[in-house]
C-alpha cells in the first residue's frame, strides 16, 4: 500500500505520531471520547489506533473503567469483528490498538451503489448476526450498531467500534443525570428512557441490526432520514417502513425491529435462523457462503463458542448478555458520540408498545418535547459502554421454603442449580408497569401478573436459552378466569404451559396464536389462592411434567428445542369472568 492509497487524512498539529510501539500515520475520524488513527506496527503491519481525550485521560474513574471494559473487549472472539489487538490504559493517553479493517463501510457502499443484492445482503445479516453473537456473548454490548461502523471487508463483513468506555458524566460535563445521547437513526427505542432507568441491555443492538440490515436492503432508514427529533418520534411510535424487503429477512428484521426488546429475538437466534437453508432462502445461503467463504467459518465458530459456554445463547429476547461480575466502575448507562440530550423533567412518558414481558415500560419521550428539546446531533464513532449484569446462581434473597417441596426424582431434584429466586423482590425477574397493555409485574411477596384486559402477557426475566434443564416454580391463581403461563424453550415462537383452575394444557405459543397441543388431565383442578408447586423437565423431544412432586403427563415433540423459560399470565378459554386477572409466582428454581 503506498502513501497515496492510505486512507485517512493528514495528521494534525498536535496530534500524537507515536504511541507505545505504534506509529501513527493518518486521522481515521474522531467522536466525543477521543479520535482514532490509522498506524504502524515496528513490523510494518497496519493498525487502527483509538486514542482517548487529554480532559479524560485525567479522569481516574475513566481510567478504571477502560481498563474494566478492555479486558472484556478482549474477550470478543474475532468472528467478523475488529479483534482488539492491544492497549494501555495506565499511558498518558489511554488508547487502544484493534485489527484494521480495508474495507468501504456498508453506508459508502449503499451511498455510492444503491441497494445490496440478495445474495450480498444475506451476507450481510449472517455476518451482523454472528458479530453481535460474539459481542453479547462475552458480555459487551456494542450501543450503536450502525452503515458507517460495519466494513464490508474481503471474506466477510465486519463490525467496528464495539463496548469500549464511556464517560463518567458527573466529572466530564458531557452529559448530564437529565439527558440521554446516543445516534438516533439506529436506536431501539427504550434507550430514550430516563438516565437513571434500567440498564440496556443486547436487545438494543438486535434493534439496530433490524434498522442496518433494512438500509442495506432498500437505501433508507427504515424510520425515515428527517431530523433527530422526527425519527425518534418514529421509532417509538411507528412501525417502520420496510416496503422492498420480503420473505425471511423481512420477517426477522421487523422482529428485531420490534418496539418491545421481549418481543425481539436474540443475536443466537439470528445467526440460527439465517443459517438454516429453508424452502423460502435456500439459493440465498448458498449464494452469500459462495461470494464470502470466510462467512461460513466464522458463523460456525460463532455457534461452536456459543454452544460451548455453560448456557447455550446467552443475550435473547429481551436480551441480557452472560454473567459477568459486578464491577463497581462500570455505569448502566450510556454515553455515545452522537448528542441527543433530553430533559427528563420536560418530557412526559410515551408508553412503548408491548405484546409481551420485557425490562422497559415506558419511554420517556414526549413528541412535542423531543422536536423542542434536542439542538444538536453530532454524528461521530468511537468509544461505547459495558453493563454490570447480575450474576446467576445466586438470588437476590434466599428462596423461602416452598408450600410444596420438590420431591425426590422431581424436576428440580437434581442437577446442577442455575437460577434459585424467590421472587420476592427486583432479581434475575424485574417490574413492569405497561399501561399500553394494562398489565403489571410487581412484587409483593411473590411475582404477582396482572391484567386488566383480555390476553397473553410476559414478565421480563431470565434471558438465557436453554436446551435441556428443569424448572419448578410454586403459582397461585389469584382471580376467577386466570390461568398462570409457563412459557419454555420460547424465543419469538415456543411453547406454553397453561395452569387453570380447570387443570392444565400445554400449548404452543407462535405470534398471536396459542394452539393447544396436550391437555394435562393428572395435574387436576387448581384451587384458588392456593399454592401449586408446578415442575416442567426438557430432556431432547420430550418434556415431563409434575405437580407437587408427582407425575402430570409427558409430551414428546420436536418442533421447540430450545429457549427461554418465561413466566407471565393467560385467561381460561372463552371465560365470561371479568378482569382483571391475576396469577402470582414464587420459590423458582432452574436446573441444567
Amino acid at each position: 500500500m503506498t502513501g497515496n492509497e492510505l486512507p485517512g487524512s493528514p495528521l494534525r498539529p498536535g496530534d500524537p505520531r507515536q504511541l507505545g510501539r505504534y506509529t501513527m500515520i493518518s486521522r481515521l475520524g474522531e467522536g466525543g471520547m477521543g479520535s482514532v488513527y490509522l498506524a504502524q506496527t515496528p513490523d510494518g503491519g497496519l493498525v487502527a489506533v483509538k486514542v482517548i481525550r487529554g480532559d479524560l485521560a485525567h479522569d481516574d474513574q475513566f481510567r478504571r473503567r477502560f481498563r474494566s471494559e478492555v479486558n472484556r473487549a478482549r474477550q470478543v472472539p474475532p468472528f467478523c469483528t475488529a479483534e482488539v489487538l492491544d492497549a494501555d490504559p495506565d499511558h498518558e493517553l489511554p488508547y487502544l490498538v484493534v485489527e484494521f479493517v480495508d474495507g468501504p463501510s456498508l453506508s459508502d457502499v449503499v451511498r455510492q451503489r444503491g441497494p445490496l443484492t440478495t445474495s450480498n445482503l444475506h451476507g450481510l445479516a449472517i455476518g451482523v448476526a454472528t458479530a453481535l453473537t460474539a459481542i453479547h456473548g462475552a458480555g459487551v454490548i456494542h450501543r450503536d450498531l450502525k452503515p458507517n461502523n460495519v466494513l464490508l471487508a474481503a471474506g466477510s463483513p465486519k463490525v467496528i467500534d464495539f463496548g469500549i468506555a464511556h464517560s463518567p458524566s458527573a466529572t466530564t460535563g458531557l452529559t448530564r443525570t437529565d439527558q440521554v445521547v446516543g445516534t438516533v437513526a439506529y436506536m431501539a427505542p427504550e434507550r430514550f428512557g430516563p438516565v437513571d432507568g434500567p440498564p440496556v441491555t443486547p436487545a438494543v443492538d438486535i434493534f439496530s441490526w433490524g434498522a442496518v440490515i433494512a438500509y442495506a436492503a432498500t437505501g433508507r432508514n427504515p424510520f425515515g432520514s428527517d431530523a433527530g427529533p422526527i425519527i425518534a418520534t418514529r421509532i417509538l411510535t411507528q412501525p417502520p417502513d420496510l416496503t422492498g424487503l420480503s420473505g425471511l429477512l423481512r420477517e426477522l428484521v421487523e422482529q428485531a425491529l420490534a418496539k418491545d426488546p421481549a418481543d425481539r429475538p436474540t443475536a443466537r437466534g439470528l445467526l440460527d435462523r439465517l443459517l438454516v437453508a429453508g424452502p423460502s432462502q435456500p439459493s440465498a445461503v448458498a449464494a452469500a457462503f459462495a461470494r464470502q467463504p470466510a462467512l461460513l467459518v466464522a458463523a460456525e465458530e460463532a455457534v461452536q463458542a456459543t454452544d460451548l459456554q455453560t448456557s447455550p445463547s446467552l443475550g435473547t429476547t429481551d436480551g441480557q448478555p452472560p454473567a459477568a461480575p459486578r464491577d463497581p466502575d462500570a455505569t448502566t448507562r450510556f454515553v455515545d458520540d452522537a448528542q441527543f440530550a433530553v430533559p427528563a423533567a420536560a418530557a412526559p412518558a410515551v408508553p412503548v408498545a408491548a405484546s409481551g414481558g420485557g425490562r422497559w415500560g415506558r419511554a420517556v419521550v414526549a413528541v412535542v418535547a423531543v422536536a423542542a428539546i434536542i439542538t444538536s446531533l453530532t454524528v461521530a464513532g468511537l468509544v461505547y459502554g459495558v453493563i454490570p449484569l447480575p450474576s446467576r446462581g445466586a438470588p437476590s434473597a434466599s428462596p423461602t421454603t416452598s408450600a410444596s417441596p420438590t420431591a425426590p426424582g422431581s424436576p428440580g431434584a437434581s442437577g446442577k442449580v442455575f437460577i434459585a429466586d424467590p421472587l420476592t423482590a427486583v432479581g434475575m425477574w424485574q417490574a413492569r408497569d405497561d399501561k399500553e397493555n394494562r398489565a403489571t409485574c410487581r412484587f409483593d411477596n411473590a411475582l404477582v401478573v396482572t391484567k386488566q384486559s383480555a390476553g397473553p402477557y410476559r414478565c421480563p426475566g431470565v434471558q438465557d436459552e436453554l436446551t435441556d434443564f428443569s424448572v419448578t416454580v410454586d403459582v397461585r391463581l389469584l382471580t376467577a378466569g386466570s390461568c398462570a403461563g409457563i412459557w419454555l424453550r420460547f424465543s419469538t415462537t415456543g411453547y406454553v404451559l397453561r395452569v387453570c383452575a380447570d387443570g392444565a394444557s400445554l400449548a404452543t405459543h407462535d405470534a398471536a396464536t396459542i394452539t393447544p397441543v396436550r391437555t394435562l388431565p393428572s395435574v387436576g383442578p387448581v384451587a384458588l389462592n392456593t399454592v401449586t408447586r408446578i415442575g416442567i423437565t426438557a430432556q431432547g423431544t420430550n418434556v415431563t411434567f409434575t405437580r407437587d412432586g408427582r407425575d402430570a403427563g409427558t409430551w414428546n415433540e420436536a418442533r421447540f428445542r430450545r429457549g427461554r423459560v418465561v413466566l407471565g399470565i393467560l385467561q381460561a378459554d372463552q371465560t365470561s369472568e371479568p378482569p382483571p386477572f391475576a396469577v402470582s409466582f414464587a420459590n423458582l428454581e432452574i436446573r441444567t
